[in-house]
């Protein structure tokens, strides 16, 4: 290790910093929505039960693999494998991507603040319009406000670990967990929220279904930043006397429990604005939710609170997200950004301009492939076949990246550790700072279902998955 490598400052900074990594745009709207179809309170048992069963054994495994390397993730699988040169390429991949995630993940942060802008200098009516977004995605000053927040994540990401990436965690969590509590109380308060939150939280376990374990375990993965490299990054900033189980536990709860929280605020607004909503005709893009119909929800409240009132609701709704948007985005960026400062030595500096200027290229394309580049906006054809279904290079990124890859990651981590790292480094490595945990229940579990079931569960969801994506064919018949 490196004397002169940074570390963040305390475990509370760690956990923020995690929790950050994981609490995204899909936990403030896509969690919600996907709850209240799938059974309410019987989908909230059965996530629960994905994170603690399934999830945690993989976060830590992917915590333990980073402080013991002291690397990013390409360095860590290098080092504990002895330089073998096949398990490079799990490495690799675990590096290729965050980069590609958060160059779509760059964009839709883009939209988030543009529409924040929007709704801050009065234009709610305007947004509430159902044709604004699609108009607002074409326009050039899109690309402005995308300069805004380059900005602000570089500044954050040159400040290193503890002076940019700690401080922003305690600044913008507790910020985002503030705001996201007054939201709840506010809506609360709205006429027919009750009817909402009755849909949210009360059980229908006829719903659960084999689509609906699947979806439930792909939120839980997906949600916990999983297969990303972050944790495994993230995790080679800090020290030997940290308790990485005991960390983990904490990342998921706080990740769990804003995505929760999140709910009693989006389902009661929903029903607050249309009594009649039937929970099944809506959305599962977070996206349409965010940018096309909760804008006129907000809207709505103008006629109790009036348009500013209104206003300022939609401002602290988007700023939410804003913040969740912008924590996520860092720690996409950093492992990146860890991998060539680590192996190719260069500055954090250096590190983060040669990455602008990449990742800046392919966000700029990502951008015009949704209308103002016909040839970018129908690039790829996949999935049923369809000559007039065209794919855009976002939705490739997208496919690819994020929906296909992960689950491939995690998988590549478990074997790693169970078959060339071992079991005995595994737990040497965890109980570093949580002295009962050899021997414990919470071993003996993580070491079995590292090596047995998870893999299984994540090749299942990989393979039905490309299967399903790229040649419309579905494996598991859901």
């Amino acid at each position: 290790m490196s004397a002169s490598r940074e570390h963040f400052s305390s475990k509370l900074g760690f956990i923020l910093a995690a929790a950050g990594s994981a609490v995204g745009i899909g936990n403030l709207v896509g969690f919600p929505v996907s709850a209240t179809k799938n059974g309410g309170g019987a989908f909230l048992v059965v996530y629960a039960l994905f994170v603690i069963f399934v999830c945690l054994p993989v976060m830590m495994a992917e915590m333990a693999m980073g402080r013991s390397a002291q690397k990013d993730p390409l360095g860590a699988y290098n080092k504990l494998s002895g330089n073998s040169s096949k398990w490079r390429y799990p490495g690799f991949l675990a590096v290729l991507t965050p980069f590609m995630i958060g160059v779509f993940y760059m964009v839709i942060t883009v939209w988030i603040f543009g529409y924040l802008v929007q709704a801050a200098i009065g234009n709610l009516d305007a947004l509430a319009d159902p044709s604004n977004f699609g108009q607002f995605i074409n326009q050039t000053s899109v690309f402005y406000y995308m300069v805004g927040v380059g900005v602000l994540v570089n500044l954050i990401l040159l400040g290193g670990v503890k002076q940019g990436i700690e401080k922003a965690a305690k600044l913008l969590m507790p910020a985002l967990f503030v705001l996201l509590v007054g939201l709840v109380a506010y809506v609360l308060t709205l006429d027919n929220a009750i009817a909402g939150l009755r849909y949210y939280v009360v059980p229908d376990f006829s719903k659960v279904n084999a689509s609906v374990l699947n979806g439930a375990l792909s939120q839980a993965f997906f949600s916990l930043s999983l297969g990303m490299g972050i944790l495994m990054t993230y995790a080679s900033y800090i020290s030997k006397k940290e308790n990485i189980v005991g960390s983990a536990k904490m990342v998921a709860v706080t990740d769990s429990l804003v995505a929760f929280i999140a709910g009693l605020m989006v389902l009661p607004a929903i029903f607050s604005f249309n009594p009649n909503t039937n929970p099944a005709e809506l959305s599962d893009s977070s996206v349409s939710m965010i940018f096309v119909y909760l804008p006129k929800i907000f809207l709505a409240m103008q006629q109790d609170i009036g348009y500013v009132g209104a206003s300022a609701i939609a401002v602290i709704f988007f700023l939410l997200v804003f913040f969740a948007a912008i924590t996520s985005l860092v720690s996409i960026i950093e492992v990146p950004t860890a991998t060539l400062i680590e192996e190719k030595g260069v500055s954090r500096f250096k590190a983060l301009l040669l990455l602008a200027g990449s990742m800046g290229i392919l966000t700029i394309l990502c951008t015009m492939s949704f209308g103002m580049s016909e040839w970018l906006s129908t690039m790829f054809n996949y999935g049923d076949h369809d000559p007039a279904t065209k794919k855009s290079l976002f939705d490739f990124i997208y496919d690819v990246f994020y929906d296909t890859i992960l689950p491939l990651n995690g998988l590549m981590v478990c074997l790693f550790v169970m078959y060339r790292w071992k079991k005995a480094k595994l737990t040497e490595e965890l109980s570093q700072g949580a002295p009962d945990y050899a021997g414990s229940f919470t071993e003996k579990y993580v070491n079995f279902s590292l090596s047995t079931f998870i893999p299984f569960i994540l090749a299942l969801i990989f393979i039905n998955t490309v299967a399903n994506k790229f040649f419309a064919y579905n494996l598991l018949g859901f």
